[in-house]
């Protein structure tokens, strides 16, 4: 296996596990807030042992989530040593302040797991919140170095090596804020259509009898999640394709596989990606152009005003950005299908639990081709502009068997968290008799 692929592979492998456990380590906390709050407002026990189950997730997620982003931090070191030299200065203190939200987290997610017979109801859901808070703004700090590597600032380039640098500038970049918006709520898109499709999934199986209302109630809460976040990513996501094409023109141009700079260019949906335009894919004349500038006529920038060598691999980018709009359309369908049901005050047909139950892979894969497509449309820069993927990677040999091993490694993890998971929702809530009015007078 070549150096470089090598390299690559084992990092795209560590992050598109670790992308989902830290997705559903952001939007869990969250469930379970709304469930132990719900449960405090209503005093329903199904919504006390919903949020005793969903913690009791949170906390494996959790647990793989610091293993996973532990290992991806050494292999920035071991992996892309040019890189660190090169940007450490400049990434630093996104990284740091990601590391105390983390430690908060840890901190309070003891308080919360260990305190529900310790804490009063009210000071045991306050101690949730910094949990919820906490995940999210480290999932952020580490999206802002994604975004410094897509648009590289905060310093000055005297004789080729970085001077002046200004690390607040270099984390709060142009890029920053909206990869972070759409970031965030992919999140809670994963997490509130994930715990949906396990809800619909046992309701379909028809078992669990005796904890019925728990799982409706958690198929109430994630879809209603889900109902929010959803239609907030697609709008995000229209601004961030806007923001694309006037700050990251190549990566816009290999998204849509527009090979040739035009007016009223086409979104051209699919294909087969040849060297220099799409074969059997559908075209939505001029659309493409109307949806960069509201205008049927404008101009968009292709794939030949860049080198060769500067181009990214415009299958995988094109495949993968219409692997993420059409998974994310899917799920909005879901969405709006369960909202009109659920208004009108009907049961759920069986053909829409189904759906739900499909949405759960459907996020996964709208979350994972987002990511290929931020990773894949940089390519063949590592910092845009500034530093080359074959150049920031290291020289050192071994690197396809530690390919070999890590993915071992995370194969390992994603079955054991599966297998926890599982027997979390098997025997959620089997043999604890908590005494809810006792709790609740404190």
């Amino acid at each position: 296996m070549d150096h470089v692929i090598a390299a690559r592979a084992q990092m795209g492998t560590s992050l598109a596990f670790h992308i989902v456990f830290a997705a559903l380590g952001v939007g869990l906390p969250l469930l379970v807030l709304i469930a132990e709050g719900m449960w405090l407002r209503t005093g329903r026990r199904a919504y006390y042992d919903l949020a005793r189950t969903w913690a009791k997730g949170m906390a494996i997620l959790f647990a793989v989530g610091a293993v996973s982003g532990t290992i991806l931090s050494f292999e920035l070191g071991l992996l892309w040593p040019a890189f660190m030299s090169y940007a450490g200065s400049l990434i630093g203190l996104p990284f740091s302040l990601e590391g105390f939200a983390f430690f908060i987290e840890a901190i309070f997610i003891g308080m919360y797991l260990y305190g529900w017979d310790r804490l009063s109801p009210r000071m045991h859901f306050l101690a949730g919140w910094p949990v919820a808070i906490s995940g999210a703004v480290s999932a952020g700090f580490v999206t802002t170095v994604n975004a410094w590597m897509n648009i590289p600032t905060g310093f000055t380039i005297v004789n080729g090596k970085i001077t002046d640098v200004q690390p607040l500038h270099a984390m709060f970049g142009s890029a920053a804020g909206i990869e972070v918006l759409h970031t965030t709520i992919a999140a809670y898109v994963l997490t509130g259509f994930g715990a949906a499709a396990v809800c619909a999934f046992a309701l379909l199986r028809g078992r669990g009898a005796e904890r019925r209302e728990q799982i409706v109630a958690g198929l109430r809460i994630a879809m209603t999640l889900a109902a929010v976040a959803i239609p907030l990513q697609m709008i995000v996501g229209d601004v961030i394709a806007r923001f694309d094409a006037e700050h990251e023109p190549t990566k816009f141009a290999a998204e849509e596989a527009l090979f040739r700079t035009q007016r009223g260019a086409p979104v051209t949906i699919g294909g087969i990606v040849g060297a220099d335009g799409v074969r059997y894919g559908i075209e939505i004349p001029k659309a493409l152009s109307f949806l960069k500038a509201f205008d049927v006529n404008a101009e968009v920038t292709g794939l030949d005003h860049v080198a060769k060598n500067d181009t990214p691999p415009v299958a995988a980018t094109h495949l993968s950005f219409d692997a993420m709009v059409g998974s994310a359309t899917l799920l909005m369908m879901a969405a709006l299908w369960w909202l009109y049901v659920t208004l009108r005050g009907r049961a759920l047909p069986r053909l829409l639990l189904v759906l739900i139950a499909l949405t759960g892979p459907l996020a996964t894969v709208a979350l994972e081709a987002g990511w290929f497509v931020t990773e894949f449309g940089r390519q063949p820069w590592i910092a845009r502009g500034l530093l080359r993927t074959t150049d920031a990677v290291t020289a050192a040999p071994g690197i396809e068997i530690q390919f070999y091993g890590f993915s071992v490694i995370y194969v390992v993890l994603a079955i054991m968290c599966w297998w926890l998971l599982r027997r979390v929702g098997t025997h959620a809530h089997g043999g604890e008799r908590h005494t809810l009015q006792t709790r609740a007078a404190r």
